[in-house]
């Protein structure tokens, strides 16, 4: 009997001890419960409660990632659209966390889908849009002021999807390229203006220096002649061509005017002969010698 009770008394002492055992991580606090009171916080490491009448609530201090669950908002300007968010936090007061409220995870998933339909509501599209952070800053703010009465610090909210109407798509996407097409334009018209006053500047630098002009015609020349088959036509002035050829033609004129007129001389009688050395053969001479046909047939006959 003594044995038995012994090994009795060691398996109660074991079964104690390992019920009285608690082990509390590096990144989490022990919430101590006497009969059903707070009495203390307990510190990462091994720690001893009595069976039955403590209790540790253990309680994690890191970041949470919780995502906000996609949700039908209506913007200021009457823009149903579809948001989606993700909030982090974490517990910096691990007593409040637990007594405080009941499940804190459930409560801050509500309370900021809450927030987030009220501030985006606030805004318009184009707002909700474009000026993102501003929205984040002020969802943080508000669930802030909530969830430090819980214990609860919310250290960051970002939007994380905004889905639009197909309508509306398709109308941004025509603003979109009005908008490109505007500033397209007005590029193009600012490129004109300073092409058009580079070209002012340019044409009086030619009036005030006549050779730039043709300096630049030979240029255009050098440019063009790097082709074998391109004709290359040398623009002139018109009034300056005009006026060279009026001048050319008056000093014609005018040279032809002081020129005298040669004197033209009588041709010889048609019944003289024409007296031909003795020793040459009337045959043998050219035809082109004797002017006229009856003085050749004179001396034949």
């Amino acid at each position: 009997m003594t044995v038995v009770v012994v090994v009795a008394l060691v398996i109660v002492a074991l079964i104690v001890l390992a019920l009285s055992i608690r082990v509390v991580t590096q990144y989490e606090k022990g919430v101590w419960f006497r009969l059903g009171r707070v009495i203390g916080v307990r510190e990462p490491g091994l720690r001893f409660i009595i069976p039955g009448i403590d209790r540790l609530w253990k309680v994690s201090l890191r970041i949470v990632t919780m995502p906000i669950q996609s949700q039908g908002i209506i913007t200021r300007d009457n823009v149903s659209v579809d948001i989606a968010a993700v909030a982090y936090f974490r517990v910096v007061d691990a007593v409040k966390s637990v007594v405080a409220i009941e499940n804190v995870y459930a409560a801050i998933g509500q309370i900021a889908q809450t927030t987030l339909r009220n501030v985006v509501g606030q805004h318009t599209l184009d707002e909700a849009l474009t000026e993102t952070k501003l929205i984040n800053d002020d969802i943080r703010e508000i669930l802030d002021v909530t969830t430090l009465e819980w214990g609860v610090d919310v250290t960051l909210v970002e939007l994380k999807d905004i889905q639009l109407p197909e309508s509306m798509k398709r109308a941004m996407a025509r603003q979109a390229e009005a908008e490109r097409e505007k500033r397209a334009k007005i590029i193009a018209a600012e490129g004109e203006s300073i092409a058009a006053a580079a070209l002012g500047d340019a044409s009086d630098t030619m009036m005030a220096h006549p050779l730039a002009l043709q300096l630049r015609n030979l240029q255009t020349l050098v440019e063009l002649g790097m082709d074998n088959k391109t004709t290359v036509v040398f623009p002139a002035p018109l009034m300056s061509a005009i006026g060279d050829v009026g001048s050319f033609f008056a000093r014609e004129t005018a040279a032809a005017s002081a020129m005298p007129t040669p004197p033209i001389a009588a041709p010889p009688a048609r019944g003289a002969a024409e007296t031909l050395p003795a020793d040459r053969n009337e045959e043998s001479r050219p035809a082109r010698d004797v002017p006229y046909g009856p003085a050749r047939r004179t001396r034949r006959r």
